[in-house]
């Protein structure tokens, strides 16, 4: 299948405030292990900051808990986005990735016609199946920690291309477009304006928390978490608190996988 490339210069040049002067370098390359390795690999150097990488194809691509995440070439958005948070508390660190995910779904909603959701925590949802994948390592601790999020988004996938059964594609769900250059600046314009508004509140996370929760297709369900230790915990998942974690019932749950029990993902 013949695919077009991603447009660098375009991609640059169609960059929607505060994106074009958020980022200090913008790069594309046709292929690469992880773009997030090779971000985390940067943050060595301390004054690297809002680096963005994108590649054509990933041949070692992870998802959560060091899952496989690959796809045809130029058939995806696989993206990395390096940022410094100076002065954050550690414990809000784990809205980067949230936040990923309302930008991710605001780019959608706004270029590709759609109405996508977000499953807690990382994954973006549209009819229930999975479109895109979001993931986040801490790259360097201290004063201004170094955070590098990927994301990694189905664009022109057909069904026997699609990396699970429950996964879908932006060309299978009818997007008005499938033009990954202006898919990519869309995210990344959404990233650069959440972020600079974040970073402005003093890294607060109330307006970033009512954003997400209004985004969330988990709240309100049935669902089942399987968390370290292989403890399973069920019931409805009543919200999400203010560091970020899923409240099931009464209980915070930060990490493991959730399964959404009323025929979803």
């Amino acid at each position: 299948m013949n695919r077009a490339p991603i447009d660098a210069h375009r991609l640059r040049s169609s960059l929607v405030s505060p994106a074009p002067v958020f980022f200090d370098r913008i790069d594309v390359v046709e292929s690469t292990g992880s773009t997030n390795a090779d971000l985390v690999a940067r943050a060595a150097d301390p004054a690297v900051d809002r680096q963005a990488l994108l590649a054509e194809e990933q041949v070692a691509g992870r998802g959560r808990h060091a899952r496989e995440w690959v796809s045809p070439p130029r058939a995806q958005i696989s993206l990395s986005i390096l940022v410094r948070l100076p002065g954050i508390d550690p414990v809000a660190l784990g809205w980067l990735p949230l936040l990923t995910g309302i930008a991710v779904v605001d780019a959608l909603r706004g270029i590709a016609g759609l109405s996508p959701e977000l499953k807690w925590p990382n994954d973006v949802l549209l009819d229930n199946r999975k479109l895109a994948g979001i993931l986040a390592e801490v790259a360097a601790t201290g004063i201004a920690p170094a955070v590098v999020v990927g994301v990694g988004l189905n664009v022109d996938l057909d069904e026997s291309e699609l990396p699970v059964p429950h996964a879908t594609s932006l060309v299978l769900a009818g997007a008005q477009t499938t033009d990954r250059t202006a898919l990519a600046a869309a995210i990344l314009s959404e990233f650069a304006r959440r972020f600079t508004d974040w970073e402005r509140a003093g890294w607060a996370t109330d307006e970033l928390a009512a954003a997400y929760r209004e985004r969330c297709a988990t709240i309100g369900v049935n669902v089942r978490a399987e968390l370290p230790g292989g403890k399973v915990l069920t019931g409805v998942a009543t919200g999400v608190d203010a560091t970020g974690r899923l409240l099931i019932g009464d209980e915070a749950v930060s990490a493991g996988d959730v399964t959404h029990l009323r025929g979803q993902y």
